[in-house]
């Protein structure tokens, strides 16, 4: 195992990738970044961050590992319904049908374009657009290829499945599975690719949660699920309190099923079900 202080580690990330460590929950970061390092056979945090200096790859791979990136589309269908039903009726009664919506910490995908198919219902696709960010560039050109596994669509309307996403096999998935960046997809039979005509609709760019410069302005619903809860109380607190300030008034924020914003009253937030709140100063 590595045998140098962590807190060298976190100091040395910090400003090597602009990560501050210090937000995440350190028992479960130390132990997956252990897990990589001692994997290349390294055995101190100073030699680590020697090859991450000057090995883009190590780099690359750094950010991929600590970055947590479960995803699928329409996680916790309930959740989605509600926002079908509730949500997107009112953000377009209250603010027309442009409306600003971020997907924060995005990870494949999933999330952003199932932000679309779910407007799409109430909405012209041409008329949706989606901002979504996340820290890893690795898992960003994942989402901007747009390809996933059967599993990852369990959840999903069936129609959507039929309507939007086509389905590659044999030498075509053969074909894409050899181009740089792919090879994840190597071990696979089957896939599904989404249709262009959703995944013209989402912007992605690299962004971090833990950078105040990083936020943008002036939306009217953010979606950020099931990644704060790897952050310390204070750092997800934080991030609550920007999103707030990106939110226009009467704006919703869209959290997870593991997640809840304990003092949500100070932060001038309402709640408006378990994974809704909304922006009410």
């Amino acid at each position: 195992m590595p045998v140098n202080d962590y807190k060298y580690l976190k100091e040395k990330i910090l400003g090597l990738t602009g990560v501050d460590l210090n937000a995440y929950k350190e028992a479960q970061m130390k132990r997956r970044i252990d897990q990589l390092i001692t994997k290349k056979g390294i055995k101190e945090y100073s030699a680590y961050i020697d090859l991450l200096k000057k090995d883009r790859d190590a780099m690359e791979e750094f950010l991929n590992h600590f970055t947590i990136n479960v995803s699928n589309f329409y996680r916790n269908p309930e959740q989605w319904e509600f926002m079908d039903k509730e949500v997107i009726p009112t953000l377009i009664k209250r603010f027309g049908k442009s409306l600003k919506i971020w997907s924060a910490a995005c990870s494949t995908g999933d999330e952003p374009y199932s932000l679309v198919m779910a407007l799409s219902k109430h909405l012209p696709l041409n008329m949706i657009r989606i901002y979504a960010t996340d820290i890893d560039k690795t898992i960003l050109y994942k989402a901007k290829r747009g390809i996933y596994v059967e599993k990852s669509l369990e959840d999903m309307p069936k129609e959507f499945k039929t309507k939007y996403f086509t389905k590659i096999e044999g030498k075509e998935l053969d074909a894409v599975a050899k181009e740089k960046g792919n090879e994840d997809l190597k071990t696979l039979r089957t896939a599904w690719k989404i249709n262009d005509e959703i995944k013209n609709r989402v912007t992605f760019k690299q962004a971090n949660l833990l950078e105040p410069k990083d936020y943008p302005k002036d939306y009217q619903m953010i979606v950020c699920r099931n990644v704060l809860i790897y952050f310390t109380e204070e750092a997800k607190d934080e991030v609550f309190r920007r999103f707030h300030d990106v939110l226009v008034h009467e704006g919703m924020l869209f959290i997870g099923s593991t997640e809840q914003i304990t003092g949500y009253k100070d932060m001038n937030y309402a709640r408006k079900n378990s994974f809704f709140y909304e922006r009410i100063d």
